[in-house]
């Protein structure tokens, strides 16, 4: 909906999107002043106009208090919107949450918090944007559009005209190399090198395709071995305290039941019987202490499995990407990835179709063969 103004013979009234009125006024001091808040009603907004006029008319006005200034601090209205926080609904999971009040406390907050909303200009956006995180692209992205997505908050509750991050393109940042799946050898290699213990999280990282969160948080009773399956119902996530919270996987696609190919099953059953407790929330993956296991130490042992394998640059992670890009191998259709990998939206899982599109070459070879076979 368009914005509506009103022209008058003394101030301006405009009527915003959400059906609100704004009212403002030029001043005895040439300046423009805006009412502290919006009005329910056209005739409200008019009444204050009519309030600034009597001062001004019998030198009443004062123009240190003019302004009578509502409009929150950057760091005050920041911290609320954190905490307030929800996505479809629901409140930020507690690792984004975390990193939302990293960003903020490091990168924004020094730099913004005392400015009321108001006051923060495309200009001092651009310039505080040109020196951040020079050498970290994807951080510097991520500070950007936490910025941007708080000041597009401020406009939605009328506290600023427009949001003032206008600088192109600095929202997304580049990546700077592909990840390069594991061959099949290669994750042989690498689980021959791990302690029997830690064996299977390899296996279920790369050809169940789990995150790191969902593997650590797995219990005796997520593992069905007559069916072949293993149930994601939660991951464990650890806080910038170092403490752990369980809670539901990344998305609510996340919420999964994997089944496991025919060669892990025997892999799964040894390990249910040699590494974890007899109760049904026995951890699968149980640190030394009996806690969860940190990435601390499973790279203790996973850096030199991955060496051995001649893949120093793969990451953890990237198990689960081989995974995706092996089941895109199968055949699996879009809605068979998105679903096996939990994911919400169908673009990450074209991300591994589009990868398993090298295979054509292996493809034409194969189709060649059929005609050998007749020629013979």
């Amino acid at each position: 909906m368009a914005q509506r103004r009103t022209r008058r013979a003394f101030g301006g009234l405009r009527k915003l999107p959400s059906g609100r009125w704004q009212a403002n006024y030029t001043g005895p001091d040439g300046a423009i002043h805006k009412a502290p808040s919006t009005f329910d009603s056209k005739l409200d907004a008019e009444a204050w106009l009519a309030d600034r006029r009597r001062e001004i008319d019998r030198d009443l006005w004062n123009p240190a208090t003019a302004d009578n200034r509502t409009c929150p601090l950057f760091g005050d209205y920041a911290d609320e919107w954190l905490e307030t926080r929800t996505i479809r609904g629901r409140p930020l999971k507690t690792r984004t949450h975390d990193h939302y009040r990293e960003l903020l406390d490091r990168h924004l907050i020094p730099e913004f918090g005392d400015s009321p909303l108001d006051a923060i200009t495309p200009a001092m956006v651009r310039q505080w944007h040109a020196h951040l995180l020079p050498n970290k692209a994807t951080m510097r992205a991520h500070a950007y559009s936490l910025m941007r997505t708080i000041m597009n908050s401020a406009v939605g509750a009328e506290y600023i005209d427009a949001n003032p991050c206008r600088v192109e393109g600095a929202g997304s940042a580049q990546r700077k190399s592909r990840t390069t799946p594991a061959t099949v050898e290669e994750l042989a290699t690498i689980v021959e090198n791990m302690p029997e213990r830690l064996r299977l999280m390899v296996q279920l990282a790369a050809w169940c395709a789990l995150r790191y969160g969902e593997l650590i948080e797995l219990r005796r009773k997520d593992v069905d071995l007559v069916g072949g399956t293993v149930a994601v119902t939660r991951a464990a996530v650890r806080r910038a305290d170092g403490q752990y919270v369980v809670t539901t996987p990344k998305s609510e696609a996340g919420v999964r039941v994997v089944h496991m190919p025919p060669h892990v099953i025997p892999l799964a059953e040894e390990h249910l019987e040699t590494h974890v407790g007899r109760g049904r929330d026995a951890l699968l993956f149980e640190a030394g202490n009996g806690g969860y296991l940190t990435p601390t130490s499973l790279y203790r042992w996973y850096y030199p499995a991955r060496r051995a394998a001649g893949r120093d640059d793969l990451r953890f992670h990237d198990l689960r990407h081989t995974g995706a890009v092996l089941a895109a191998l199968t055949g699996a259709t879009l809605a068979e990835l998105q679903q096996r990998l939990g994911h919400s939206t169908v673009s990450a899982a074209m991300r591994y179709q589009h990868a398993a599109k090298g295979r054509d070459k292996k493809i034409a070879e194969a189709l060649s063969k059929l005609i050998e076979g007749q020629d013979k």
